[in-house]
């Protein structure tokens, strides 16, 4: 795993989407397409808004939704279908992006209906980020890292909610979805690159447990360094306490 450590979010984010638009230009190079998977959240806004200003052919660009609120309408402020669409869907012209629709009467049959059209697919780039606790997508710890499944029904645990709760996509606790559909670990290590971007100071210690801690279920977050074609995009304030910062 490679760390980038950038003197603030929005040098991260330019960074972070040059890395990764290079990459989505090589894959077209190499294989005429590009498959990406964009993830959501605070600390993707910086990334996000630089990647859509990049010189790449979009039109030869599929994307795959990491994952989604389970019961949530795409016309909440906080349903990622809405913030991806926002911040990036509708701002390029991208070939197709499947979404994860999470408001559906079964999410197990979701599960499997996005699921189904990944297997076949290979990614060449996943867009994440590590969240307070050292979730990846919504892995909270312990994750089960040797999950099959592409996509799974995730039971989000307290400091999870809490963290959507203070970046303000919710009123109250009560209000925050207890579950969601997210991407599974082993499904977000199939990709052949990623790029995680993780600004701020509240992702410190989640930082520090995912490079310095042992590999594990504990810390979700770890299961990035079992990729060798990781980009891990840090701020000063989220690189403070660790070893040699």
């Amino acid at each position: 795993m490679e760390i980038v450590i950038s003197n603030d979010k929005q040098e991260l984010g330019e960074s972070a989407a040059k890395r990764g638009a290079e990459l989505i230009r090589n894959a077209i190079e190499k294989d005429g397409e590009a498959n990406v998977i964009v993830a959501t959240g605070a600390s993707q806004f910086e990334m996000l808004s630089e990647l859509i200003k990049e010189n790449v052919d979009w039109s030869k660009v599929t994307g795959f939704h990491l994952d989604e609120y389970v019961g949530m309408p795409n016309t909440h402020k906080a349903s990622f279908r809405k913030y991806l669409k926002e911040r990036f869907v509708d701002l390029v012209p991208i070939k197709k992006f499947y979404y994860i629709e999470g408001d559906v009467e079964n999410p197990l049959d979701e599960c499997n209906r996005i699921g189904k059209i990944l297997s076949s697919i290979q990614i060449h780039v996943a867009f994440v980020g590590i969240g307070e606790n050292g979730h990846l997508a919504f892995n909270d710890p312990p994750a089960d890292f040797e999950r099959e499944e592409a996509y799974f029904v995730a039971d989000l645990d307290k400091a999870c909610r809490e963290q959507q709760l203070g970046e303000g996509w919710f009123d109250s606790l009560k209000d925050v979805p207890k579950q969601a559909i997210s991407m599974s670990v082993k499904q977000v290590l199939k990709s052949e690159a990623i790029i995680a971007s993780v600004p701020d100071s509240r992702k410190a210690v989640a930082v520090k447990k995912s490079v310095e801690s042992e590999i594990g279920p504990e810390v979700p977050g770890t299961a990035l360094r079992l990729h060798n074609k990781t980009w891990l995009y840090l701020d000063r304030a989220s690189a403070s306490l660790l070893n040699g910062s």
